[in-house]
């Protein structure tokens, strides 16, 4: 039996940037994705803890360094800059493998969106 759990976690950042006429995804500070054990095209939930509006996108590889966490195409609808997200990325994996599996959770620092 297989089952989801999480595998990565980006806790508490702030939309830097909603761009409505990009194609989509989310993007993200190369640091933060590194940190968090993400790679580019994975698949992420976004839950928004200013207005509770969760969604699933993908990720794109922002500027390393920048802090920059921006919400493309019509997820650009759910937030507004200065919202603080959770990106979360789970993956199947047998039963008993999850029982010992350790996550990547990371919290950068909200207002800059680096690490320490």
């Amino acid at each position: 039996m297989n089952i989801e759990v999480v595998k990565s976690k980006i806790h508490r950042v702030t939309v830097t940037e909603a761009d409505l006429n990009y194609i989509g995804s989310i993007t993200i500070d190369e640091d933060l994705m590194d940190a968090a054990n993400l790679i580019e095209n994975e698949k992420v939930q976004i839950v928004n803890i200013n207005n509770g509006e969760r969604l699933e996108t993908y990720v794109i590889t922002g500027e390393r360094g920048t802090g920059q966490i921006c919400l493309n195409g019509p997820a650009a609808r759910k937030v507004a800059v200065g919202d603080i997200i959770i990106i979360i990325s789970y993956a199947s994996m047998d039963f008993d493998e999850a029982k010992i599996f350790k996550p990547s959770l990371i919290f950068p620092h909200t207002a800059s969106n680096k690490l320490n």
